[in-house]
């Protein structure tokens, strides 16, 4: 099964680079795995769809804002994403993208097979390359989320 694991956000906006850090830890510890691609990415919507294409399977790991404490680790299905609104056919959300791409003939995982790994953040308003003290004490809580996501899969192939 043919999976990519995809860390989002913005490197210079404090809380929302964690899907990037995480990928960074996570490369390390999955690199050997030719099943396994580990990415970055910038974008969502159809930027994001288009990059699930080919793939069985995708974790994507990305900052979150709810009413939870910073640091939560939300696991969510792409259906579980709250709606984005805007005038650009471009930022669709990722429900969106996904019914577009496979009513385009995309080979895209179904929505069962598509994890999100949401990080709820503190800050994603000030340019910082750090993360705030409580998105960085659930790094490693991200990863492992993802690595044992990754492990349950392997049980059922």
């Amino acid at each position: 099964m043919k999976t990519l694991v995809l860390g989002l956000g913005n490197p210079l906006l404090r809380d929302d680079s964690i899907g990037l850090r995480v990928v960074q830890e996570l490369r390390a510890r999955l690199g050997d795995k030719p099943d396994i691609e580990v990415d970055e990415d910038y974008w969502g919507g159809l930027r994001l769809m288009e990059r699930m294409i080919g793939f069985d399977r995708a974790i994507i790991i990305d900052a979150i804002q709810t009413d939870a404490e910073p640091g939560t680790i939300h696991l969510l299905s792409p259906n579980d994403i709250p709606t984005v609104r805007s005038s650009s056919a471009h930022d669709v959300n990722l429900p969106t993208a996904l019914e577009l791409g496979r009513q385009a003939g995309a080979q895209l995982p179904s929505a069962s097979d598509i994890l999100l790994v949401g990080v709820e953040a503190a800050d994603v308003q000030t340019f910082d390359e750090t993360l705030t003290p409580e998105v960085e004490d659930a790094l490693p809580l991200a990863v492992e989320a993802v690595l044992t996501a990754l492990d349950r899969e392997g049980e059922k192939t």
